[in-house]
């Protein structure tokens, strides 16, 4: 077999391979192999029908096709092997010259991953937010913390702000009640905005057996985004009474003994969280500072596929679960298709861009990865899913995607080797010593890889 490469732009190739008739001996035993188990002939056993006659009866043209289509993949690999190219995807194959006896000829044209030149990126600089924790952090943390021990009591008075009221709902939309517009017994929160616009106004002032009727948008279900009567109807009023802001407060709400225990805790955590958004926004500036530095070609092929999947996602997973089709969803966030194709495809080629770049940084810093690291990270996946350690396990073994997560953990660690090489200042101009998290990191290049115009929106919903 002869091969030959040519480059026809810096994120394709199309491969030229000669191959000898006498190569393809192999493929076309297994043809008429393949053949004889598939018909019959009278006058011969099955399985055991001569290629002459099987020639005869079904054509010479049916052996070669059957062959050439088994020995395709074989001679395209050991030519792509050849060429040490590093292939994209599925190449598209034309057979140029068929010659019975003779030779085969055919090319394959393929996306291939681009050279890409890693300038010095020692000289990053980035801002991110200081870590600062104030008396008034503090206080909204514990008041936070009473607020979960806050008890009710039924009163028999009109509902006021801060008030827990137990409600019935009815929407509905053009004079139609909606099958998914009723509801019973819904304990609300006045003032806690969880539930529909205009909803506060409405109870406020009602006593136990009150009804009034609101107009509101509504925010999920079979009609979203639409404008709907509602009737609400109170059922009890109850006011919740906070628990003293005192040492047997603490001992109630903690393990610790006096109040001063407890905020001296919630500084310690408030701070912990703060560093761990600044580690975050670290690497995220790092990145995109870096991705600057870099000219990366994207493959037209790769995005193409990329962006149908970001918005198959988004149409039958996120928004899915949160009762929306795009349409909706588009006229909800105020955008037209057109500018959300814009920023599907800006995400795609940042996350293709992401993905190049840090995998030739691991190429280079010849970076790997060990199994404590994978255990690690696989963890960290599980616990974001909502899975368990073995199931989630389970699940990337059966789904072929145990080399995903190892590349994911390799990026992480060579986006360390960045961030740690960078400069990270703060707003108050001092320099931040990051004791970089790698797995940490990997979750910034996947969330980078991975997002999509809805992703906040879907997070917000879902944890509505």
């Amino acid at each position: 077999m002869k091969s030959a490469v040519e480059t026809l732009n810096p994120t394709r190739v199309r491969l030229s391979i000669e191959v000898p008739f006498e190569e393809l001996k192999d493929s076309l035993d297994a043809a008429y192999k393949k053949i004889n188990q598939q018909v019959t002939v009278k006058g011969f056993r099955k399985g055991k029908i001569p290629a002459r006659v099987i020639d005869q009866r079904f054509g010479r043209g049916a052996v070669l096709e059957e062959a050439v289509n088994d020995a395709l993949p074989k001679f395209y690999t050991e030519a792509v092997n050849e060429a040490e190219i590093d292939v994209l995807g599925q190449p598209e194959v034309d057979i140029t010259e068929l010659k019975d006896g003779e030779t085969l000829n055919f090319t394959a044209e393929v996306d291939v991953r681009p050279t890409i030149e890693i300038p010095d990126y020692s000289g990053i600089e980035v801002e991110v937010d200081a870590v600062e924790v104030t008396d008034e952090d503090i206080e909204k943390s514990v008041e936070q913390l009473r607020e979960r021990f806050a008890s009710t009591s039924p009163v028999e008075r009109a509902a006021e702000d801060g008030d827990v009221v137990t409600i019935d709902l009815e929407a509905k939309v053009d004079g139609e009640v909606l099958e998914d517009g009723v509801a019973s017994g819904v304990s609300y929160t006045i003032g806690s905005g969880e539930l529909l616009d205009g909803i506060d106004d409405a109870v406020k002032g009602l006593e136990a057996g009150g009804e009034a009727t609101f107009t509101s948008e509504l925010k999920g279900g079979s009609a979203a985004g639409k404008e709907a009567e509602v009737t609400v109807k109170v059922t009890q009023v109850a006011a919740r009474e906070l628990p003293a802001l005192d040492d047997e407060f603490a001992q109630l709400a903690s393990e610790f003994d006096t109040l001063d225990e407890l905020k001296a805790d919630s500084r310690k955590r408030l701070e912990n969280m703060k560093q761990y958004d600044q580690a975050t926004q670290a690497q995220e500036r790092v990145l995109e500072k870096l991705l600057e530095l870099v000219e990366v070609p994207v493959p037209e092929k790769l995005l193409e596929d990329e962006i149908n999947t970001r918005k198959h996602n988004l149409e039958h997973h996120q928004l899915g679960q949160m009762g929306l089709d795009l349409e909706k969803y588009l006229e909800i966030q105020g955008k037209t298709a057109e500018e959300f194709d814009t920023e599907t495809k800006d995400a795609a080629v940042k996350g293709i861009k992401t993905q190049f770049v840090l995998d030739e940084l691991v190429k280079r810093e010849k970076l790997n990865v060990n199994q404590e690291e994978l255990t690690e990270h696989l963890m960290r996946r599980a616990a974001s899913s909502g899975m368990s350690p073995d199931q989630f396990a389970q699940a990337v073994v059966e789904g072929g995607q145990v080399p995903l997560l190892v590349g994911e953990v390799a990026r992480g660690k060579a986006l360390a080797v960045v961030v740690e090489a960078a400069t990270v200042k703060d707003t108050n101009g001092e320099v931040i010593d990051l004791d970089d998290d790698e797995d940490e990191t990997a979750e910034t290049v996947q969330a980078a890889s991975e997002e999509t115009p809805a992703e906040d929106t879907a997070e917000d919903k879902t944890e509505a």
